[in-house]
Protein backbone atom coordinates (compact mmCIF):
# COMPACT_ATOMS: atom_id res chain seq x y z
CA UNK A 1 0.00 0.00 0.00
CA UNK A 2 1.20 3.41 -0.79
CA UNK A 3 2.24 5.56 2.15
CA UNK A 4 0.86 8.21 3.67
CA UNK A 5 1.94 11.41 5.53
CA UNK A 6 0.69 9.59 8.89
CA UNK A 7 2.22 6.22 8.39
CA UNK A 8 5.53 8.16 7.57
CA UNK A 9 5.23 10.09 10.56
CA UNK A 10 4.46 6.32 12.64
CA UNK A 11 7.64 4.76 11.61
CA UNK A 12 9.67 4.04 14.46
CA UNK A 13 13.39 2.31 14.51
CA UNK A 14 14.38 -0.74 15.31
CA UNK A 15 17.95 -2.14 15.64
CA UNK A 16 18.95 -2.09 12.17
CA UNK A 17 17.63 0.60 8.92
CA UNK A 18 14.53 -0.51 6.84
CA UNK A 19 12.72 0.60 3.83
CA UNK A 20 8.79 1.08 3.53
CA UNK A 21 8.03 1.16 -0.22
CA UNK A 22 5.49 3.71 -1.53
CA UNK A 23 5.70 2.82 -5.35
CA UNK A 24 7.69 3.06 -8.26
CA UNK A 25 10.86 2.29 -6.48
CA UNK A 26 10.11 5.25 -3.94
CA UNK A 27 10.41 4.79 -0.21
CA UNK A 28 11.49 5.43 2.71
CA UNK A 29 14.27 5.16 4.76
CA UNK A 30 14.31 4.60 8.77
CA UNK A 31 17.64 4.64 10.66
CA UNK A 32 18.18 2.69 14.06
CA UNK A 33 19.13 6.14 15.49
CA UNK A 34 15.41 7.25 14.06
CA UNK A 35 16.38 9.38 11.11
CA UNK A 36 14.06 9.02 8.03
CA UNK A 37 15.35 9.97 4.38
CA UNK A 38 13.39 9.25 0.97
CA UNK A 39 15.02 6.95 -1.51
CA UNK A 40 14.54 6.30 -5.17
CA UNK A 41 16.08 2.98 -6.78
CA UNK A 42 15.87 2.50 -10.24
CA UNK A 43 17.24 1.23 -13.44
CA UNK A 44 18.98 3.19 -16.11
CA UNK A 45 21.20 0.95 -18.97
CA UNK A 46 20.30 -1.86 -17.67
CA UNK A 47 22.28 -1.12 -14.37
CA UNK A 48 21.03 -0.82 -10.86
CA UNK A 49 21.07 3.06 -9.22
CA UNK A 50 19.82 4.59 -6.10
CA UNK A 51 19.55 8.14 -5.31
CA UNK A 52 18.58 9.93 -1.81
CA UNK A 53 16.32 12.35 -2.44
CA UNK A 54 16.05 13.74 1.11
CA UNK A 55 15.41 14.09 4.67
CA UNK A 56 11.70 13.33 6.47
CA UNK A 57 9.59 15.22 7.31
CA UNK A 58 12.07 18.45 6.09
CA UNK A 59 10.67 16.65 2.70
CA UNK A 60 7.31 16.04 2.68
CA UNK A 61 5.83 13.02 0.79
CA UNK A 62 4.03 15.58 -1.55
CA UNK A 63 7.07 17.25 -2.31
CA UNK A 64 8.87 14.02 -2.31
CA UNK A 65 6.97 12.26 -5.03
CA UNK A 66 7.23 15.72 -7.21
CA UNK A 67 10.88 15.00 -6.83
CA UNK A 68 9.97 11.36 -8.07
CA UNK A 69 7.94 11.94 -10.69
CA UNK A 70 10.80 14.58 -12.22
CA UNK A 71 12.83 11.31 -12.11
CA UNK A 72 11.20 9.19 -13.57
CA UNK A 73 10.96 11.44 -16.79
CA UNK A 74 14.59 11.84 -16.99
CA UNK A 75 14.81 8.57 -16.83
CA UNK A 76 12.69 7.91 -20.12
CA UNK A 77 14.61 11.16 -21.66
CA UNK A 78 17.76 8.03 -20.61
CA UNK A 79 19.04 10.97 -17.92
CA UNK A 80 20.49 9.59 -15.56
CA UNK A 81 18.92 10.99 -12.19
CA UNK A 82 21.59 10.81 -9.27
CA UNK A 83 24.17 12.29 -12.03
CA UNK A 84 21.83 14.98 -12.50
CA UNK A 85 21.38 15.40 -8.78
CA UNK A 86 25.66 15.36 -8.15
CA UNK A 87 25.71 18.38 -11.28
CA UNK A 88 23.88 20.47 -9.38
CA UNK A 89 25.21 19.97 -5.60
CA UNK A 90 28.32 20.60 -7.59
CA UNK A 91 26.79 23.92 -9.31
CA UNK A 92 25.04 24.89 -6.00
CA UNK A 93 28.46 24.56 -4.05
CA UNK A 94 30.18 26.89 -6.36
CA UNK A 95 27.56 29.61 -7.48
CA UNK A 96 28.44 32.52 -6.30
CA UNK A 97 27.67 34.57 -2.86
CA UNK A 98 26.43 37.91 -2.91
CA UNK A 99 29.84 39.06 -1.92
CA UNK A 100 31.00 37.23 -4.70
CA UNK A 101 28.57 39.08 -7.17
CA UNK A 102 29.99 42.31 -5.69
CA UNK A 103 33.59 41.62 -7.02
CA UNK A 104 32.84 40.76 -10.16
CA UNK A 105 30.63 43.54 -10.48
CA UNK A 106 34.02 45.60 -9.52
CA UNK A 107 36.62 43.89 -11.21
CA UNK A 108 34.39 43.87 -14.72
CA UNK A 109 32.59 47.43 -14.11
CA UNK A 110 32.73 49.48 -11.14
CA UNK A 111 35.87 50.53 -10.88
CA UNK A 112 36.02 51.76 -14.22
CA UNK A 113 33.00 54.83 -12.97
CA UNK A 114 33.49 57.69 -11.52
CA UNK A 115 30.48 56.84 -9.31
CA UNK A 116 31.70 53.20 -8.70
CA UNK A 117 33.72 53.34 -5.58
CA UNK A 118 30.57 55.12 -3.85
CA UNK A 119 28.22 52.23 -5.19
CA UNK A 120 30.31 49.37 -3.79
CA UNK A 121 30.65 51.00 -0.66
CA UNK A 122 26.68 51.73 -0.74
CA UNK A 123 26.52 47.64 -1.43
CA UNK A 124 28.95 46.40 1.31
CA UNK A 125 27.42 48.58 4.28
CA UNK A 126 23.71 47.92 3.93
CA UNK A 127 23.85 44.41 2.50
CA UNK A 128 26.74 42.34 3.10
CA UNK A 129 26.50 42.15 6.77
CA UNK A 130 22.91 39.61 6.23
CA UNK A 131 23.37 38.93 2.38
CA UNK A 132 27.06 38.42 2.11
CA UNK A 133 27.57 34.72 2.18
CA UNK A 134 24.37 34.18 0.70
CA UNK A 135 23.74 32.57 -3.09
CA UNK A 136 22.77 34.94 -5.58
CA UNK A 137 20.30 32.32 -6.86
CA UNK A 138 18.47 32.71 -3.37
CA UNK A 139 17.72 36.27 -3.19
CA UNK A 140 14.38 36.87 -3.91
CA UNK A 141 12.43 40.31 -4.95
CA UNK A 142 10.69 39.71 -1.16
CA UNK A 143 13.89 39.80 0.24
CA UNK A 144 15.42 42.66 -1.95
CA UNK A 145 11.92 44.67 -0.95
CA UNK A 146 12.22 44.08 2.80
CA UNK A 147 15.67 45.22 2.98
CA UNK A 148 14.70 48.41 1.14
CA UNK A 149 11.80 49.24 3.02
CA UNK A 150 14.26 48.69 6.26
CA UNK A 151 16.83 51.42 4.78
CA UNK A 152 14.35 53.71 3.64
CA UNK A 153 12.95 53.84 7.35
CA UNK A 154 16.30 56.14 8.29
CA UNK A 155 17.49 57.21 4.79
CA UNK A 156 14.99 57.52 2.14
CA UNK A 157 17.29 59.15 -0.36
CA UNK A 158 19.73 56.22 0.39
CA UNK A 159 16.87 53.48 -0.22
CA UNK A 160 16.76 55.01 -3.43
CA UNK A 161 20.53 55.14 -4.38
CA UNK A 162 20.67 51.38 -3.10
CA UNK A 163 17.30 50.45 -4.99
CA UNK A 164 19.83 51.62 -8.41
CA UNK A 165 22.54 49.68 -7.78
CA UNK A 166 20.60 46.75 -6.72
CA UNK A 167 19.23 46.94 -10.15
CA UNK A 168 22.33 47.03 -11.66
CA UNK A 169 23.84 44.46 -9.52
CA UNK A 170 21.03 41.77 -10.81
CA UNK A 171 21.00 43.05 -14.11
CA UNK A 172 24.90 41.86 -14.12
CA UNK A 173 24.32 39.18 -12.72
CA UNK A 174 21.25 37.65 -15.60
CA UNK A 175 23.97 39.57 -17.80
CA UNK A 176 26.79 36.70 -16.51
CA UNK A 177 24.34 33.76 -16.26
CA UNK A 178 24.81 34.22 -12.50
CA UNK A 179 20.84 34.11 -12.26
CA UNK A 180 17.91 33.73 -15.32
CA UNK A 181 16.29 37.30 -14.40
CA UNK A 182 17.05 40.05 -12.27
CA UNK A 183 14.57 39.82 -8.97
CA UNK A 184 14.29 43.84 -8.94
CA UNK A 185 12.29 43.92 -12.11
CA UNK A 186 8.76 45.31 -10.79
CA UNK A 187 9.66 47.00 -7.99
CA UNK A 188 8.88 50.68 -8.31
CA UNK A 189 11.57 53.22 -6.86
CA UNK A 190 9.61 56.10 -4.78
CA UNK A 191 9.95 59.59 -6.37
CA UNK A 192 12.43 61.59 -4.75
CA UNK A 193 11.20 65.15 -3.25
CA UNK A 194 13.83 67.78 -4.32
CA UNK A 195 15.82 69.49 -1.61
CA UNK A 196 15.60 72.98 -1.22
CA UNK A 197 17.40 74.07 1.73
CA UNK A 198 18.74 77.77 0.86
CA UNK A 199 20.69 78.75 3.68
CA UNK A 200 19.79 82.62 5.00
CA UNK A 201 21.93 85.70 6.01
CA UNK A 202 21.50 84.79 9.71
CA UNK A 203 22.49 80.75 9.14
CA UNK A 204 25.23 82.26 6.84
CA UNK A 205 26.69 84.05 9.81
CA UNK A 206 26.35 81.54 12.26
CA UNK A 207 27.98 79.06 9.68
CA UNK A 208 31.10 81.35 9.13
CA UNK A 209 31.62 81.73 12.70
CA UNK A 210 31.46 77.47 13.37
CA UNK A 211 33.79 77.66 10.55
CA UNK A 212 36.58 79.85 11.76
CA UNK A 213 39.43 77.35 12.47
CA UNK A 214 40.52 79.63 15.48
CA UNK A 215 36.92 78.90 16.96
CA UNK A 216 37.71 75.60 19.48
CA UNK A 217 33.82 75.98 20.39
CA UNK A 218 33.04 73.76 17.50
CA UNK A 219 35.43 70.95 17.44
CA UNK A 220 35.45 69.90 13.85
CA UNK A 221 38.74 69.14 12.10
CA UNK A 222 40.07 72.55 11.06
CA UNK A 223 40.87 70.88 6.81
CA UNK A 224 36.62 69.59 7.22
CA UNK A 225 36.15 73.74 7.93
CA UNK A 226 38.19 74.98 5.52
CA UNK A 227 37.09 72.38 2.77
CA UNK A 228 33.15 73.82 3.90
CA UNK A 229 34.41 77.12 3.99
CA UNK A 230 35.50 76.75 -0.12
CA UNK A 231 32.33 74.79 -1.12
CA UNK A 232 30.35 77.91 0.26
CA UNK A 233 32.89 80.25 -1.63
CA UNK A 234 33.16 78.82 -5.09
CA UNK A 235 29.75 76.62 -5.54
CA UNK A 236 31.60 73.11 -6.47
CA UNK A 237 30.40 70.05 -5.34
CA UNK A 238 32.21 68.56 -1.95
CA UNK A 239 33.34 65.72 -3.81
CA UNK A 240 34.92 68.00 -6.26
CA UNK A 241 36.27 70.47 -3.17
CA UNK A 242 37.41 67.37 -1.27
CA UNK A 243 39.71 66.14 -4.20
CA UNK A 244 41.27 69.58 -5.06
CA UNK A 245 45.01 68.86 -5.38
CA UNK A 246 47.53 71.03 -5.19
CA UNK A 247 48.13 70.63 -9.40
CA UNK A 248 45.14 71.96 -10.44
CA UNK A 249 45.95 75.12 -9.17
CA UNK A 250 47.28 77.42 -11.53
CA UNK A 251 49.09 80.85 -11.53
CA UNK A 252 46.42 82.86 -12.59
CA UNK A 253 43.95 82.27 -9.73
CA UNK A 254 42.37 79.57 -11.42
CA UNK A 255 41.20 75.77 -9.74
CA UNK A 256 41.17 73.64 -12.94
CA UNK A 257 38.89 70.37 -11.96
CA UNK A 258 39.61 67.89 -15.15
CA UNK A 259 36.50 66.18 -16.55
CA UNK A 260 37.03 62.91 -15.13
CA UNK A 261 36.45 64.61 -11.91
CA UNK A 262 33.10 66.37 -12.75
CA UNK A 263 29.91 65.01 -12.57
CA UNK A 264 28.87 65.65 -15.99
CA UNK A 265 32.00 64.74 -17.74
CA UNK A 266 33.43 68.15 -18.63
CA UNK A 267 35.98 70.19 -16.98
CA UNK A 268 35.42 72.96 -14.98
CA UNK A 269 37.66 76.12 -14.87
CA UNK A 270 37.21 77.66 -11.25
CA UNK A 271 38.05 81.31 -10.42
CA UNK A 272 39.80 81.83 -6.99
CA UNK A 273 38.79 85.00 -5.35
CA UNK A 274 40.41 86.65 -2.29
CA UNK A 275 38.65 84.55 0.41
CA UNK A 276 39.08 81.38 -1.70
CA UNK A 277 42.66 82.13 -2.07
CA UNK A 278 43.11 82.95 1.47
CA UNK A 279 41.52 79.36 2.63
CA UNK A 280 43.84 77.45 0.41
CA UNK A 281 46.65 79.53 2.11
CA UNK A 282 45.78 78.26 5.86
CA UNK A 283 44.80 74.65 4.14
CA UNK A 284 48.52 74.65 3.01
CA UNK A 285 49.55 74.66 6.69
CA UNK A 286 47.96 71.24 7.40
CA UNK A 287 48.61 69.20 4.38
CA UNK A 288 52.20 69.97 4.19
CA UNK A 289 53.75 68.49 0.88
CA UNK A 290 50.32 66.27 0.07
CA UNK A 291 48.65 65.99 -3.24
CA UNK A 292 45.60 67.42 -1.74
CA UNK A 293 44.77 70.59 -0.89
CA UNK A 294 42.12 69.58 2.23
CA UNK A 295 44.08 66.05 3.10
CA UNK A 296 42.53 63.47 5.69
CA UNK A 297 44.12 62.95 9.13
CA UNK A 298 44.66 59.68 8.82
CA UNK A 299 45.20 58.58 5.28
CA UNK A 300 48.87 58.84 4.30
CA UNK A 301 48.34 60.91 1.00
CA UNK A 302 44.53 60.97 1.07
CA UNK A 303 41.60 64.17 0.98
CA UNK A 304 39.60 64.59 3.10
CA UNK A 305 35.93 63.12 2.25
CA UNK A 306 32.23 64.01 1.70
CA UNK A 307 31.37 61.74 4.31
CA UNK A 308 33.75 63.37 7.39
CA UNK A 309 32.59 66.91 5.83
CA UNK A 310 28.30 64.99 6.27
CA UNK A 311 29.09 63.79 9.70
CA UNK A 312 30.63 67.00 10.64
CA UNK A 313 27.23 69.30 9.89
CA UNK A 314 25.43 66.64 11.10
CA UNK A 315 26.65 66.23 14.54
CA UNK A 316 27.52 70.14 15.30
CA UNK A 317 24.41 71.37 13.78
CA UNK A 318 23.12 72.45 17.66
CA UNK A 319 25.88 73.66 18.61
CA UNK A 320 26.27 76.06 15.86
CA UNK A 321 22.95 77.32 16.32
CA UNK A 322 21.57 75.93 13.82
CA UNK A 323 17.80 75.09 13.89
CA UNK A 324 16.85 73.63 10.90
CA UNK A 325 18.53 70.76 8.92
CA UNK A 326 21.32 71.14 6.14
CA UNK A 327 23.67 69.09 4.17
CA UNK A 328 27.48 70.32 2.68
CA UNK A 329 25.55 70.48 -0.85
CA UNK A 330 23.34 73.25 0.48
CA UNK A 331 26.00 74.99 0.81
CA UNK A 332 26.66 74.86 -3.38
CA UNK A 333 21.98 75.44 -3.76
CA UNK A 334 22.99 78.84 -1.73
CA UNK A 335 25.39 80.43 -3.59
CA UNK A 336 23.42 79.25 -6.88
CA UNK A 337 20.38 80.79 -4.98
CA UNK A 338 22.36 84.14 -4.43
CA UNK A 339 23.88 84.46 -7.55
CA UNK A 340 19.95 84.60 -9.20
CA UNK A 341 19.40 87.28 -6.52
CA UNK A 342 22.47 89.56 -7.51
CA UNK A 343 21.40 89.25 -10.93
CA UNK A 344 24.23 86.96 -12.53
CA UNK A 345 22.68 85.56 -15.78
CA UNK A 346 21.71 82.18 -15.25
CA UNK A 347 23.78 80.78 -17.97
CA UNK A 348 27.27 82.20 -16.14
CA UNK A 349 25.51 81.11 -12.93
CA UNK A 350 25.07 77.25 -14.39
CA UNK A 351 28.75 77.44 -15.81
CA UNK A 352 30.15 78.55 -12.49
CA UNK A 353 28.68 75.32 -10.98
CA UNK A 354 30.00 73.40 -13.87
CA UNK A 355 26.76 72.87 -15.44
CA UNK A 356 26.07 72.24 -19.05
CA UNK A 357 24.89 74.41 -21.23
CA UNK A 358 21.89 72.64 -22.85
CA UNK A 359 20.19 72.09 -26.22
CA UNK A 360 21.89 74.21 -29.49
CA UNK A 361 23.95 76.26 -26.65
CA UNK A 362 25.99 72.98 -25.76
CA UNK A 363 26.53 72.38 -29.55
CA UNK A 364 27.31 75.90 -30.61
CA UNK A 365 28.33 77.93 -27.94
CA UNK A 366 32.18 77.04 -26.30
CA UNK A 367 32.70 80.42 -24.74
CA UNK A 368 34.88 79.57 -21.67
CA UNK A 369 32.88 82.27 -19.54
CA UNK A 370 36.44 82.51 -17.15
CA UNK A 371 35.85 86.52 -17.12
CA UNK A 372 31.82 86.07 -16.27
CA UNK A 373 32.71 83.75 -13.82
CA UNK A 374 34.89 85.70 -11.89
CA UNK A 375 32.69 88.74 -12.24
CA UNK A 376 29.92 86.65 -10.54
CA UNK A 377 31.87 85.20 -7.83
CA UNK A 378 33.61 88.39 -6.58
CA UNK A 379 29.83 90.02 -6.45
CA UNK A 380 28.89 86.95 -4.28
CA UNK A 381 32.30 87.52 -2.09
CA UNK A 382 31.66 91.02 -1.68
CA UNK A 383 27.73 90.11 -0.88
CA UNK A 384 28.89 87.08 1.26
CA UNK A 385 31.58 89.84 3.18
CA UNK A 386 28.22 91.94 4.19
CA UNK A 387 26.37 89.48 5.35
CA UNK A 388 29.19 88.35 8.47
CA UNK A 389 31.07 91.92 8.39
CA UNK A 390 34.31 91.63 7.07
CA UNK A 391 35.90 94.74 5.03
CA UNK A 392 36.76 94.24 1.84
CA UNK A 393 40.91 94.58 1.57
CA UNK A 394 41.57 97.88 -0.11
CA UNK A 395 43.89 95.11 -3.11
CA UNK A 396 43.20 91.94 -4.21
CA UNK A 397 45.50 89.05 -2.79
CA UNK A 398 48.43 88.50 -5.07
CA UNK A 399 48.34 84.90 -6.76
CA UNK A 400 51.13 82.34 -5.67
CA UNK A 401 49.81 79.28 -5.63
CA UNK A 402 51.53 77.31 -9.02
CA UNK A 403 52.17 73.67 -6.97
CA UNK A 404 51.81 72.10 -3.57
CA UNK A 405 55.47 73.53 -2.52
CA UNK A 406 54.67 76.86 -3.62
Amino acid sequence: MALTDLKAKKLVPRNKRYEVLDGKGLSIRVMPTGSKSWVFRYMIEGRARRMTLGAYPALSLSEVRELHAKAMQDIERGIDPSIKQMEAKAERKTAPTFTDLIKELWSMELKHQKSGVERKRLLEKDIVPDWGKRKVVDIKRRDIVLLLDRVRERAPITANRLHGSLSRLFNFAAERGIIEDSPCTRIKKPPEKGRSRVLTDSEIKLLWKALDINNAGIDIYRISKLALTMVLLTGQRPGEVCGMAWDEIDNEGFWNIPAERMKGGEPNRVPLTDMALEVIDQARLYSGDKSFVFASSHKSDGPVTTQALAKAVLRHRDEMGFEERFTPHDLRRTLRTRLAELGIDDVVAERVLGHKLQGIMAIYNRHGYDKEKRQALERWEKKLRQIIGIEEPETSKIIKIGGRHA
